[in-house]
């Protein structure tokens, strides 16, 4: 599991993602089940919350760190606000021998080098090893996919995605994305409360009853 850092993976295909206004009132997710939508648009720890679930302590599988001058139209647009010159970080999340999580982050690189002196720690680790005060702010949730998430989940996608800010001191401190493996349904149950519904057919249906929209 500890291969030796690579280069960035491209990002994952996003699929569907909520409107932003939906996801800061706290109505993006209907379709999810509640411990799934407390999962991906809570603002507790998703270290803790896969540790607590599995009953293993998270370890890191560094996939690369490096400098990223252009993070592409797929790099969630909340990391315009960070200074560049910008550094991404890529890894997956394991809890023993089974990997829960595929996340990247980006980062100002001065911000990188003072906060990520330990590369393979938990970033929440590493931002709270001095009990400074953070602030975390959801901001999308979406439904992406990738071949190699799929080979290595040891599932088919789509997966389920969301991405956040740290803020410390009221500045953004970084932008990070995450994609859960199905493998969670183990604890959590079913994600979706529809099946064979589609987060964009529900959000649509959902969107239809709230603005009185006929039906054929």
């Amino acid at each position: 599991m500890g291969a030796p850092p690579t280069a960035l993976q491209t990002s994952p295909q996003v699929l569907w993602q909520a409107p932003f206004q939906t996801v800061a009132s706290g109505s993006a997710g209907r379709m999810l089940n509640g411990p799934w939508r407390v999962l991906l648009l809570g603002d507790g720890s998703p270290t803790r919350h896969l540790e607590l679930l599995s009953g293993a302590p998270v370890e890191v599988d560094l996939i690369a760190m490096a400098p990223d001058p252009d993070p592409g139209v797929g790099a969630p647009v909340e990391i315009h606000a960070l200074h560049a010159p910008l550094l991404r970080r890529q890894v997956w999340l394991r809890c023993g021998d089974q990997t829960l999580a595929w996340a990247e982050s980006w980062w100002n690189q001065q911000q990188a080098a003072t906060h990520l002196q330990h590369r393979e720690q938990p970033i929440w680790r590493s931002l709270t090893g001095d009990r400074a005060e953070l602030f975390r702010e959801v901001d999308g949730l979406a439904q992406v996919e990738a071949d190699w998430l799929a080979t290595r989940f040891g599932h088919s996608g789509p997966f389920w995605s969301r991405h956040y800010r740290f803020f410390r001191g009221g500045q953004p401190l970084t932008v990070i994305r995450e994609v859960f493996s199905p493998a969670l349904e183990t604890w959590l149950g079913p994600a979706s409360t529809g099946p064979g519904s589609t987060p964009a057919q529900v959000y649509g249906l959902q969107q239809q009853h709230r603005f009185g929209a006929g039906t054929a």
